[in-house]
């Protein structure tokens, strides 16, 4: 008889630091789509998530990168919406 053993060994997650970003206006999935996409072209973004109800969008940045306040405006701006604020939640 003859065993098999698979051994999975994983790393450290590398991940950089979130944000939660406050918006005025977020009201159906086409607003999330709008908005996750205007923050995914900032150079760094890893990931951007929409939650309607809360009214914030939840941006992962990649290792080493950050959101500023002038970065979050001109994503918030260009998707049609209002910036409330920038938090930076996580490391």
């Amino acid at each position: 008889m003859t065993s098999l053993f698979l051994t999975v060994v994983a790393g450290p997650v590398m991940a950089g630091p979130a944000y939660e970003v406050h918006v005025a206006g977020l009201a159906c999935p086409f607003c999330a789509y709008g908005i996750e996409k205007a923050f995914n072209e900032i150079q760094g973004v890893e990931n951007a998530l929409t939650d309607l109800g809360a009214g914030v969008v939840v941006v992962e940045m990649a290792d080493g990168a950050t959101l500023s306040e002038a970065q979050a405006r001109t994503a918030v701006d260009k998707a049609g919406f209002t910036l409330e604020g920038l938090e930076k939640t996580g490391d």
